[in-house]
């Protein structure tokens, strides 16, 4: 009760410190001298360090790549890992996505939940140790982390410089606890198509996405046509039977048509609404009469192969477990020019499943349709028994704290956790709470930082007093 007395004080530093770095724009972008990730990200880093040097904790910035507040001594240490770096903010907001303005209880802003907010927590439950003198046996190290959203990079920088924690968490998923993450895959599917031969119009461009990892709220098409007007109203017929979000509009010789949906996070992409494939659809309505052969015969293809549906059903992958459930299915970007196309996937697989499960039937299906899948990335799952004394530690640290008696859960999104040995995902999204990770308009609830802060500071000194 003591360390929760002490971040019911320190409550007013807490929500400043959240507000001060979602209010930096860290999105990754060029790299330059000492900021590998870009001027953004090197300044939230710099931003974060600041802060645990005004509370009093050592600082260590490794050349940009990471930085980390460190309290206590000792050889071994207990490390809390998050990221400051955030994916690009998308269309839409109710409140401009980094002013972290403050309505109804909650802070606005891109990286509130993902993952400012949740480090900052980290950063002030482990103040609260420092400031109420409990005695540890370990050392604690909060990290921050610069490059979670485009691979972790910087991970593989620490450790090449730095050891492992022996113990420790991200504060990067949901509560009560996570004892296993799926797989994660993610490559591009390409085909040269043919030479258009449409009389009626010919298409010059599709462009759509921003991360594999997101579901895409907007795509665009570019269509050259004599018949502008053939176009127009052959979407108009196309919105009439579909009820999706396309317009269209007359640029210069072409007629361009927009696409716009609901971004989600990769991993949850039945919560999203994906603007790439209701582009597809369309196109493949457009090119079924009068259009180029080419363009209808892969837009059909993947329609009836990955459309809508999330679970990879349809495209023989429609595989689950009992630990992590099904295995989820995003197309996350698309880029067709010159007649040559490209689409990004993203697929997080069960955990008792293994790569060759996956990429196997999935190159028989798109052969059929002469698509081949290039540059493969892939993560292996993650799994934890549940008796380990980690999952242990923790889960009890959250069930004390809560008042509840829950188990650990398994998530489709991948971690730190996959990155850095002897640290699994806890918090911060409660259960019953909106994820909204890489959507718009997130938000996280000053109540909910508040505990996530006092979870924290117990779990901190559960794994470091040992």
């Amino acid at each position: 009760m003591e360390l929760n007395k002490k971040i019911n004080d320190l409550k007013t530093d807490l929500i400043k410190s959240t507000q001060k770095l979602i209010r930096i724009k860290s999105v990754e972008s060029e790299p330059k001298d000492g900021m590998p990730f870009g001027e953004g990200v090197a300044q939230a880093l710099n931003c974060a360090l600041s802060i645990g040097k005004k509370l009093g904790f050592k600082t260590k910035n490794l050349d940009g790549y990471v930085g980390y507040v460190e309290y206590g001594e000792g050889e071994e240490y207990i490390g809390v890992l998050g990221h400051l770096d955030v994916v690009p903010e998308g269309e839409g907001w109710n409140h401009p996505p980094y002013s972290a303005e403050i309505h109804e209880g909650k802070i606005y802003g891109r990286g509130a939940l993902d993952d400012k907010g949740p480090i900052v927590a980290a950063l002030y439950g482990l103040k609260a140790i420092k400031d109420t003198n409990l005695p540890l046996k370990k050392k604690v190290r909060i990290i921050f982390g610069t490059n979670e959203e485009t691979g972790s990079k910087e991970m593989k920088y620490y450790l090449e410089r730095e050891k492992p924690p022996v113990a420790g968490f991200t504060p990067d998923a949901e509560y009560p606890l996570i004892f296993a993450e799926k797989g994660i895959l993610n490559f591009n599917i390409k085909k040269e198509l043919k030479e258009q031969n449409s009389s009626k119009f010919k298409i010059q461009y599709i462009k759509g996405g921003q991360r594999l990892n997101m579901v895409p709220d907007y795509c665009e098409a570019g269509i050259a046509s004599k018949e502008k007007d053939y176009v127009i109203k052959t979407l108009e017929k196309f919105k009439n039977k579909s009820n999706y979000d396309l317009t269209a509009h007359i640029k210069s010789d072409m007629v361009v048509i927009k696409s716009v949906g609901v971004s989600a996070h990769g991993s949850t992409p039945a919560v999203g609404k994906n603007a790439i494939m209701q582009m597809l659809k369309f196109i493949e309505f457009l090119c079924e009469e009068n259009g180029d052969i080419s363009f209808y015969e892969i837009s059909s293809f993947l329609n009836e192969k990955i459309g809508f549906e999330v679970n990879g059903e349809n495209c023989g992958i429609g595989f689950e477990d009992e630990d992590s459930g099904k295995l989820t299915l995003n197309v996350g970007t698309i880029n067709v020019e010159e007649n040559n196309f490209s689409m990004g996937i993203n697929i997080r697989y069960p955990v008792t499943y293994k790569l060759e499960d996956v990429i196997n039937p999935l190159k028989d299906v798109l052969d059929k349709g002469n698509i081949s899948i290039q540059d493969i990335d892939n993560k292996n799952p993650l799994y934890y028994p549940k008796d380990h004394p980690l999952i242990k530690t923790l889960l009890k640290v959250y069930n004390d704290q809560t008042g509840e008696d829950r188990q650990p859960i398994a998530i489709g999104g991948g971690t730190y956790a996959k990155k850095m040995p002897n640290i699994v995902a806890f918090g911060p999204i409660f259960p019953g709470k909106p994820d909204l990770d890489h959507q718009v308009n997130e938000y996280i609830e000053i109540e909910d930082l508040v505990m996530n802060a006092k979870i924290y500071a117990n779990a901190i000194y559960e794994l470091a007093k040992k």
